[in-house]
């Protein structure tokens, strides 16, 4: 595009874990490309979206909830987050009304304490509190830190998301537009359809899985009848978890199949035939080599 005065620019998502950043993502892209869940720490990988107008192009960057690391796996989620400060051009700390300010908070603010990039605290879930609890949580953040602007939003209903977007492409540089128009992600269909499966197993599982699991897609296969005929293997650390994974009579299984196979149509546009294994592999998360073989590539970071 050879318009001088079009933008273009990367934008980080960062905050606590569960504060809302993937489902403002899928709000402001239109189309689910991350997943959502109630338990923290479901983003592993950065999530790129790409919202393009006829003004500007925005690159969204979701990045994994900041938390202290219980494992290797933690350790890289923690390097994706903070790395991706570095790399951007504006930086959207997003906190959730409903928790206040914590720990997680403190720590994230340290951090941001070593960029000269903008800030912006966007102040997720208004629909749940009071406008009096509102203007008081404002006050304690604007005292910790010097944000460029405040925005409360509610992800989920699409309040104020519009004035959002009008902010962030006023703080943008000018510059070309990187990905074609129609392109909503940088992400591959492969990664993507492993992620709507994991997220199904999410959320029909009870709290002991949710971080055990990981998805592989084995094979993407389109069939003569214009049907797509998808493998995927669900990995699980210890042997009671497959059996949980699985449920009576493979009941569980079959029901993360339907929801998943639901999603993976609407991304694909066409009839899915989905396969689903359980496998074992103890203890993956601590794991190098089954850490890269999941796409946790180490020296990406």
């Amino acid at each position: 595009m050879t318009n001088e005065s079009f933008k273009s620019g990367f934008v980080s998502i960062i905050g606590r874990p569960n504060v809302g950043k993937s489902t403002f993502l899928n709000r402001v892209i239109g189309q689910k490309i991350a997943i959502m869940s109630d338990k923290p720490q479901t983003t592993r990988n950065k999530v790129q979206g790409v919202l393009t107008t006829g003004t500007s192009q925005t690159i969204f960057i979701d990045t994994p909830g900041i938390h202290k690391p219980k494992h290797k796996l933690g350790d890289f989620m923690m390097k994706v987050a903070q790395n991706t400060l570095k790399e951007v051009d504006l930086i959207l700390f997003m906190i959730n009304a409903e928790e206040g300010y914590g720990k997680g908070d403190e720590f994230i603010i340290e951090k941001l304490q070593n960029t000269s990039t903008p800030v912006f605290l966007i102040v997720n879930k208004i629909d749940k509190i009071h406008p009096d609890q509102l203007l008081l949580l404002i006050d304690e953040y604007r005292g910790r830190y010097p944000f460029k602007e405040i925005v409360p939003i509610s992800a989920l209903e699409g309040n104020n998301i519009e004035t959002l977007l009008a902010q962030i492409e006023a703080y943008l540089p000018e510059g070309p537009q990187f990905y074609p128009s129609d392109q909503v992600t940088d992400h591959p269909e492969r990664f993507i359809i492993s992620e709507l499966i994991r997220e199904k197993v999410l959320h029909l599982t009870r709290e002991e899985i949710p971080h055990s699991i990981a998805v592989s897609i084995e094979s993407i296969k389109g069939q003569d009848n214009g049907s797509v005929h998808v493998a995927a293997t669900i990995v699980v650390e210890r042997d009671s978890q497959k059996g949980i994974v699985i449920g009576k009579k493979g009941s569980l299984l079959k029901e993360v199949g339907k929801r998943a196979r639901a999603d993976i149509e609407a991304l694909l546009g066409s009839r899915v035939y989905l396969e689903l294994w359980v496998k074992v592999q103890k203890d993956w998360r601590n794991k190098m080599s089954q850490l890269r073989d999941f796409g946790f590539k180490e020296d990406e970071y």
